[in-house]
């Protein structure tokens, strides 16, 4: 756990909290940690957890896969970010998601009661952390109206150019990087990978965009 304390102290969840303070409220919080090798699953579509992660290294996405075996990317996951908060906070609730590492990926999964619940040491910074716990649970909630403006988009040219724009704003530069390969965009903006290559081609010759791999430009 040592090794990850920079993950940790500089995650949103312990934002606040010195790092002398960290490795006490760990024991109090039953954290575990699990490693994980590509296309693993972390959690499972309709299971139930008891924990929610987070992610020390590596990279994972929150996916969702229909009937047909489409899958549909919600988010991806850096390190310092965690997931499955929103169904510990619905106690009893069935995961809807998935969650897969896309790369090899070290997680620590903190116990849900542990964290909602002030202790019976009353750790001074407890209530901090679910204060911290709400802020991202309102930030992901704008996140993912975000994405759903993208995909309202008819054509693939809007929803690829609605979520570029976003990242350019959210970056605050016309150049920036995205966190998903072509496979992974596709499965975000829920097209088809050739096609969206096609438009992204179209987008280069008209000179609206450029790209190299995940590094994008807006020209203006």
């Amino acid at each position: 756990m040592r090794e990850n304390i920079d993950v940790i102290k500089n995650s949103r969840l312990f934002a606040g909290i010195a790092e002398e303070s960290i490795a006490a409220m760990l024991n109090c919080l039953s954290v575990r940690c699990e490693k994980f090798s590509k296309n693993d699953f972390i959690m499972r579509d309709g299971k139930h957890t008891d924990s929610l992660g987070m992610l020390l290294s590596g990279a994972a996405l929150v996916i969702r896969e229909d009937y047909m075996g489409n899958r549909n990317i919600i988010a991806n996951i850096a390190p310092g970010e965690i997931f499955a908060e929103s169904y510990v906070c619905a106690e009893g609730a069935p995961l809807g998601v998935s969650v897969t590492a896309a790369k090899p990926s070290s997680v620590m999964f903190l116990g849900a009661r542990r964290v909602l619940s002030v202790c019976s040491s009353a750790c001074e910074f407890h209530l901090r952390i679910v204060r911290n716990l709400l802020s991202v649970l309102a930030e992901k909630n704008l996140s993912f109206s975000d994405k759903l403006t993208h995909v309202a988009y008819r054509t693939i040219r809007g929803k690829v150019l609605s979520y570029l724009h976003a990242r350019s704003q959210a970056a605050g530069a016309d150049e920036f990087e995205i966190p998903f390969d072509r496979q992974e965009l596709a499965d975000y903006l829920f097209v088809d990978r050739s096609a969206l290559s096609a438009e992204l081609g179209k987008l280069r010759a008209e000179g609206l965009i450029d790209f190299r791999k995940n590094r994008f430009s807006l020209k203006r």
